[in-house]
């Protein structure tokens, strides 16, 4: 996922309760005289990782375990990065493989088994593998955004469902990442596969682009350069993002100045899994648990705009109304995913780009 710009925004009370929690943090795990104390654990992550800092010197200072991040682009480089170093893996542990790519991680044997007592706590709700080499670490549902100031002006009411995209009363409105280059790309283009089917979903994106859809390289370019909704007042209205991201337009009013179309919502899980074969799988399964705890999960709102995966976990002022976690976002099974992904992909782009 491709979030920086929207994690920019924080709540005072979250940050405020990350200081808490960095002088409290007790995971339960081995205290700092510990014999694993000193080890350090890279963490592959992609490029939309952050934490605060207060947590993660709390989580060492209690387990002698020091996180160093590795950054690698966004979930599909990530996972591509991890398969082709899997015979020398270039970290310990890994955070970030999404539900669109797990499945080609899973097969390339990417991961080794492993079941972190902290699943217990909601984590599970989400698994895909009988063997459990990944745990959920949270999850963010990529849907159409629309921003409502811009229909109100027009007296134009926002579009309300994929077909609506396709009315040519909303011609030339739209922005899409490619899914060949970007993750929430690829998400959207799974929900249309599963709400038209594999038979229709190519009539539905042949609409699409006689209607004017732009599509661009990836989140960053459409989200803050060419809707008009958030910082970069771009001239498109209505844009693939996530259903978190009106949490970050919120308005001198106090309302949020976008709105995401719940029917539109494709279902992401982001995934956590100690690597096969790296040096320090021991401290990597803590790092695991510390990802799932309950002082790492309460960060993960505000910090990389994502819903937490752990059952119970308060979500930050003014997301109920702003960004309710979609009742019923699709979803396509893992299996599924990996089999048809690079087919339906290659004829994406002979449709759009041939």
């Amino acid at each position: 996922m491709k979030r920086s710009a929207l994690r920019d925004v924080r709540t005072a009370a979250a940050l405020g309760l990350a200081g808490v929690l960095a002088a409290s943090c007790s995971l339960g795990g081995a205290s700092g005289g510990d014999t694993q104390a000193g080890k350090a654990v890279t963490l592959v992550t992609h490029d939309s990782w952050a934490a605060p800092q207060e947590v993660l010197d709390a989580f060492e200072k209690q387990s002698g375990i020091k996180i160093t991040v590795l950054k690698q682009g966004d979930a599909g480089a990530l996972t591509n990065k991890l398969v082709l170093t899997k015979a020398n893996p270039i970290g310990d542990v890994a955070y970030g493989v999404d539900s669109t790519f797990a499945s080609r991680a899973l097969t390339e044997g990417v991961f080794e088994s492993y079941t972190s007592p902290e699943a217990d706590r909601g984590p599970q709700r989400y698994s895909i593998d009988p063997e459990h080499r990944l745990s959920a670490v949270d999850l963010g549902d990529v849907c159409v955004n629309v921003d409502t100031g811009y229909f109100a002006t027009k007296g134009l009411a926002a579009p309300a469902s994929y077909d609506d995209l396709a009315d040519p009363k909303y011609k030339d409105l739209t922005v899409v990442e490619s899914p060949a280059t970007s993750s929430p790309g690829l998400a959207f283009l799974l929900g249309t596969v599963a709400k038209y089917g594999e038979q229709g979903w190519q009539g539905y994106w042949t609409k699409l682009k006689a209607n004017g859809v732009k599509t661009v390289s990836g989140w960053e370019e459409a989200y803050t350069k060419d809707f008009s909704g958030s910082s970069g007042k771009g001239t498109k209205p209505i844009v693939v993002s996530y259903a978190s991201s009106p949490a970050a337009e919120i308005g001198d009013d106090g309302k949020p100045r976008t709105k995401a179309i719940a029917s539109t919502c494709y279902r992401q899980v982001e995934y956590a899994g100690v690597l096969a074969g790296g040096k320090q799988a021991e401290n990597a399964r803590k790092v695991v648990d510390f990802l799932l705890s309950q002082q790492f999960q309460v960060t993960v709102p505000s910090n990389m705009y994502v819903y937490p995966a752990r059952q119970g976990v308060e979500l930050p002022a003014g997301w109920a109304a702003a960004a309710p976690l979609p009742p019923q976002p699709a979803s396509l099974a893992a299996d599924k995913v990996q089999a048809g992904r690079e087919q339906w992909i290659g004829q994406w782009r002979s449709l759009l780009e041939g």
